[in-house]
């Protein structure tokens, strides 16, 4: 990867435009090119970072109320005009801030007074704000799993590095509380258990939504609280219904969109963003990717609504040796060494043997892993003092790109052969096809 000052804005653009990803460099106004944040102009933001929120629904809501972020939220962005004003009015109850309130997300960038945003859309709608933020000079926090296409990740990393932002993947599992999560990572990269053979990851189906059999539901009019066609935004035209989008009167209840391919890859990225994540940080891979992949599952019968991959398998060997088998279980995650084993069951159980390795704590000469009180306290700090967050935007590519590269396999049927510096499949058009974002939708286009 070139460094920053070696690329032109201009050729930068260029090379958006040649990965599929024009609206990432034409979509803005111009005067949100040059836009800059407080930082940037002298102002020291140190006292308090205004944050922003890009997306308002369920998670977007619970991350706003976050203690160690609720203080820092100065707007609000939906296009829901409902969700909106509802989280402005719990802000304002909560901590007595009038938030400003903005319907499209371009026009939160363009103003200089927030220094960060938080994207809690869904996850067709990550790529574009989050590069749209690093262009307007804004760090971001954007919501797990990173991306739909591994292109898309791609320019991510690249925008964050040539833009000198902060990006971080959403996810608590390396804060998580009682640290078991940490401590196993911990276990294995200082060697207790050994060198490390294999990683057992354990995912829900998509039946953890109950979801698996949705009913044939009828199109209609989109409620006019909802900016329908900006909700669809890149993702392809299809007609409204609520099972597509989101409930209308509950902010809480699970979206269907997370079960509909246009839109999201299923329990396989949702669930996998924070179990394989743990995974690629204990085995010290989390800034590159697999050399082979294979994967098998099936989808729903043709024209269900929600059509993402029900059940599934997929198997992953990297450079080093490591061989990553994720696949539909109770959410656990098992790390096996020539020595022993450390097995994390989601939340909160841990076992090990030998057993006494849970009394084991790091010594002078072992690694111990970072340990945040939180995930947003970790962002905050990031951009406060200008430092790479536990879970960066290249981490989060990489773990995405898991996802993506099973779903490849299983649409091939066969065994890829993955370059993780090229990241392009070995010898397999097919396979790179199957990779490839589908056109961006206009006006998200060029």
């Amino acid at each position: 990867m070139q460094r920053h000052d070696s690329i032109p804005r201009r050729e930068f653009l260029r090379r958006s435009r040649d990965w599929s990803l024009g609206t990432a460099a034409l979509a803005l106004t111009p005067n949100l090119f040059l836009n800059q944040t407080r930082a940037q102009t002298g102002e020291n933001p140190s006292e308090l970072i205004r944050v922003g929120i890009i997306g308002t629904g369920g998670q977007g809501r619970a991350n706003m109320m976050a203690r160690s972020l609720v203080k820092h939220v100065v707007a609000v962005c939906d296009v829901d005009k409902s969700h909106a004003a509802a989280v402005a009015r719990q802000l304002k109850e909560r901590t007595g801030v009038e938030a400003k309130v903005f319907y499209d997300y371009r026009k939160l960038l363009e103003d200089r007074s927030i220094d960060a945003v938080l994207i809690g859309t869904p996850d067709h709608w990550h790529a574009l704000p989050t590069i749209h933020a690093c262009m307007a000079g804004k760090d971001v926090y954007v919501e797990k799993p990173l991306t739909l296409t591994i292109e898309e990740g791609q320019v991510m990393v690249q925008a964050a590095r040539y833009y000198k932002r902060i990006v971080q993947t959403g996810s608590q599992q390396r804060s998580w509380p009682d640290e078991k999560f940490r401590r196993a990572a911990e276990y294995v990269r200082s060697e207790r258990i050994g060198e490390i053979r294999t990683v057992r990851v354990g995912l829900p189906g998509v039946n953890y939504l109950d979801r698996a059999k949705p009913p044939r539901v009828p199109d209609s009019a989109p409620p006019p609280e909802l900016d329908y066609d900006m909700w669809l935004g890149p993702a392809p035209f299809k007609p409204y219904t609520e099972k597509r989008v989101h409930p209308r009167h509950d902010a809480k209840d699970r979206p269907g969109w997370l079960c509909i391919r246009d839109y999201a890859d299923g329990m396989l990225a949702n669930w996998g963003a924070h179990l394989n994540d743990i995974a690629l940080w204990a085995t010290d891979t989390e800034h590159t990717g697999p050399v082979e992949i294979e994967a098998t599952g099936h989808y729903p019968p043709a024209g269900n609504l929600w059509d993402v991959v029900q059940e599934f398998e997929a198997h992953f060997l990297f450079a080093n040796g490591v061989r990553l088998t994720c696949r539909t279980d109770t959410p656990l995650l098992r790390f096996e060494g020539e020595e022993g084993r450390v097995e994390v069951r989601y939340p909160t159980q841990i076992e090990a043997q030998p057993e006494s390795l849970l009394t084991w704590k790091p010594g002078p000469k072992d690694l111990a892993l970072p340990l945040k009180p939180s995930e947003k306290r970790d962002f905050l700090d990031a951009v406060r003092f200008r430092q790479t967050p536990l879970y960066d935007a290249e981490a989060g590519h990489r773990n995405a790109s898991l996802s993506h590269l099973a779903l490849a396999a299983l649409e091939v049927g066969r065994k890829l052969r993955w370059d993780p510096v090229a990241e392009v499949v070995r010898d397999d058009e097919a396979a790179n096809a199957c990779l490839k974002p589908r056109p961006y939708r206009a006006p998200w286009k060029l």
